[in-house]
């Protein structure tokens, strides 16, 4: 489930500081006697907010002992008082909404994990597939419909997986599949047999998949991080469906090995879009004057059909290294591969390369090579990618390039969030989070049927909070109140992150991005909120 921004918190909480709920709590026996003996009104309402204000975590436990009923109270007393806090937090919520609406997020914000100036940044480099070449929706339905037609045709799969079609909203990146493991289909596999599966809800490390997401040396889970790997859980899923429905016996093993080999025939190059926007990018870095570098693992008649119609056939004239077939991640850290130089039409050549000459291709190669023959070393270089792990991670943690991930799904999750549904469930969510956590001391029967029935709401909420974004496996940076495995690895190996390359053209190239300061369990928020689109001071 995705987050409020940080500034959207901010706001939100500003109404239970100018709301006295402890007036609520004061005036319907929630203190008791003695306690209200000792301390004033005034006295009692500082104490009360030393607990969380609902959405800042600022909680001291001796806090709450302050808080208890009166000995005289009834059930009913109890459960009316309890329900007037609900109702007043409701309304004062529901009142901040316009507020917190006005301070969206802007969907072409290049967000930042690590402060980077881009005055440091002298060489681009730069991915092709969904990085420099954006594909329209309709590819993954092609990539779906080839591969299930393949398995038929060739693997003799049967003939009423035809009757399946792809669907765009199904899978999310990220997803891990335990291939060795029976699916479910089409359907959500119960808690009782994940747990029964796995001794608990505990994924032993040995199963998860190797660094860069794939399953090797023993490991079962395999991590689908790329955009290509949509089609490909989507037919996994409905093969095994299938084959649940008819009752057929059969080796996931060998379902997962059969998708994976039909999953990439199509062409990918007919289904470009926003060429233009990923024209003007490469354009404005040139005129000013920056070294740009291609290195992608698609073959060289893909991308040149790809780059003609980005660019132009003077496409070549804009980068000075290119680089196809690279075979990342194995380019990042393998040595032994040199580079190989490649014709127009495709033929390789067998001299050794001394330097890597603008206008020409080469193919594979090795980024230790790379760097003797360009010396472009350090956080001078800034290279994008959408692949997490194949494009990031060992520039990040081995070799000191900043780097910068393209990621498509933000531009939808940021217009979801930037919804009035989606701020006003969430900000009843925290809401009501803040009062359960408040008001769970009070151990006595009727507070908990109430504070149970409060638990209820919220979990059907965060429930639908979830399903806004994906039915299935819900936001692909949150689930629930925690970030995701992706949005985690995001964090770690990407200096910033925006939905797509355009996003430069909002900045210039002496811009500093900095990362926000959220504060940590045990941090109040205290500083000033600032809406990043247009620097502009709040006035709270």
């Amino acid at each position: 489930m995705a987050s409020l921004s940080f500034s959207t918190l901010l706001k939100t909480r500003d109404y239970l500081h100018k709301y006295n709920l402890c007036s609520v709590l004061y005036t319907h026996g929630f203190v008791n006697r003695s306690f209200r003996a000792r301390l004033s009104k005034r006295n009692f309402c500082t104490r009360f907010r030393g607990a969380r204000h609902v959405l800042a975590k600022q909680t001291e436990p001796q806090n709450y002992a302050s808080v208890m009923y009166a000995s005289s109270s009834s059930s009913e007393d109890i459960t009316k008082g309890l329900w007037t806090v609900y109702n007043e937090t409701k309304k004062k919520t529901e009142d901040s909404i316009p507020a917190i609406c006005k301070n969206s997020v802007n969907p072409d914000t290049i967000f930042a994990n690590n402060e980077m100036s881009l005055g440091d940044i002298e060489i681009y480099g730069f991915d092709y597939d969904y990085t420099l070449a954006f594909y329209s929706n309709q590819l993954h339905t092609l990539i779906f419909n080839i591969a299930r037609d393949l398995l038929i045709a060739e693997h003799n799969y049967p003939e009423g997986l035809r009757d399946y079609e792809y669907v765009p909203d199904f899978a999310v990146r990220g997803l891990h599949y335990d291939y060795p493991c029976d699916g479910w289909g089409l359907h959500p596999v119960p808690d009782e047999e994940v747990i029964a599966m796995y001794d608990g809800i505990h994924v032993p490390l040995e199963n998860m998949s190797d660094f860069y997401g794939k399953s090797s040396h023993g490991h079962t889970l395999k991590q689908f991080m790329d955009i290509f790997s949509l089609p490909e859980m989507t037919l996994l899923s409905c093969v095994n469906d299938f084959f649940m429905r008819h009752n057929i016996d059969y080796e996931p093993v060998h379902l997962y090995k059969d998708v994976l080999r039909f999953l990439f025939v199509a062409r990918p190059d007919r289904y470009i879009c926003y060429g233009e926007q990923s024209h003007a990018v490469l354009k404005k870095l040139k005129e000013d004057g920056k070294k740009m570098f291609l290195i992608t693992n698609s073959p060289l008649d893909f991308v040149d059909r790809g780059m003609n119609f980005i660019v132009g056939k003077a496409w070549r004239d804009l980068f000075d290294v290119v680089i196809v077939q690279a075979d990342k991640p194995g380019f990042f850290n393998d040595r032994r591969k040199p580079f190989r130089r490649v014709t127009e039409t495709g033929v390789l050549l067998w001299d050794r390369i001394h330097k890597l000459e603008k206008g020409q291709i080469y193919k594979q190669g090795n980024l230790y090579e790379f760097l003797r023959l360009t010396g472009w070393r350090g956080s001078k270089v800034l290279y994008f990618g959408d692949h997490i792990y194949s494009d990031l991670a060992d520039l990040t943690l081995r070799h000191g390039w900043r780097t910068g991930a393209i990621i498509p799904e933000l531009r939808q999750e940021i217009k979801i969030m930037n919804t009035e549904q989606y701020v006003h469930m969430m900000s009843w969510v925290q809401a009501l989070t803040g009062l359960i956590e408040t008001m769970q001391v009070h151990r006595d029967p009727a507070s908990q049927a109430v504070v149970q029935e409060w638990v209820r709401e919220r979990d059907n909420m965060r429930s639908q909070s979830k399903e806004i974004f994906n039915s299935q496996f819900g936001s692909l940076f949150r689930t629930y109140h925690n970030p995701t495995y992706f949005s985690r690895r995001l964090s770690r190996f990407a200096d910033i992150y925006m939905p797509s390359i355009s996003c430069l053209l909002n900045y210039d190239f002496q811009h500093t991005f900095f990362p926000r300061r959220t504060p940590l369990q045990h941090e109040a928020p205290f500083w000033p909120n600032i809406r990043p689109a247009d620097g502009r001071l709040d006035q709270d």
